[in-house]
């Protein structure tokens, strides 16, 4: 069986926010076995699972992904949205829009560190739309 759910997050400020505990107020209860399959639905924020135990983990990973993919590239020609909107759309191609997860005994199959993570590239963000899926 497979079911759907919509989620829409607010508008975050740029940078990385965990999310597990709003996924799992959508989602919940959850089968006893399955996959959790979450997708973006935008080209400029990505999904990812990392480190949810220490804040600097997130700072850290806005500061690495600012240095590799910084704004103000003078050879960028998509700038019509802004200096933060390409370079956006760059770190989603690269973290990406979607994840798995498996569901076992009723519970995500997290990691004990693991979260789950909202990545915000834009300096303006506006609300974003997740899809949940459960496949059972």
């Amino acid at each position: 069986m497979i079911t759907h759910f919509n989620l829409t997050l607010p508008s975050l400020p740029r940078g990385y926010h965990i999310i597990t505990a709003e996924i799992l107020d959508l989602v919940s209860p959850l089968p006893v076995n399955g996959i959790l399959n979450l997708f973006i639905q935008h080209t400029s924020a990505a999904l990812t699972i990392n480190e949810a135990a220490d804040p600097d983990v997130l700072i850290d990973f806005e500061s690495f992904m600012n240095h590799i993919v910084p704004e103000h590239m003078p050879w960028l020609v998509h700038t019509i949205e802004g200096p933060d909107d390409m370079p956006a759309h760059i770190k989603a191609a690269l973290i990406g829009s979607s994840i798995q997860i498996p569901i076992v005994d009723g519970r995500l199959a997290l990691g004990t560190w693991q979260g789950i993570y909202l990545c915000e590239f834009r300096n303006h963000a506006t609300s974003r739309k997740l899809i949940a899926t459960i496949y059972t």
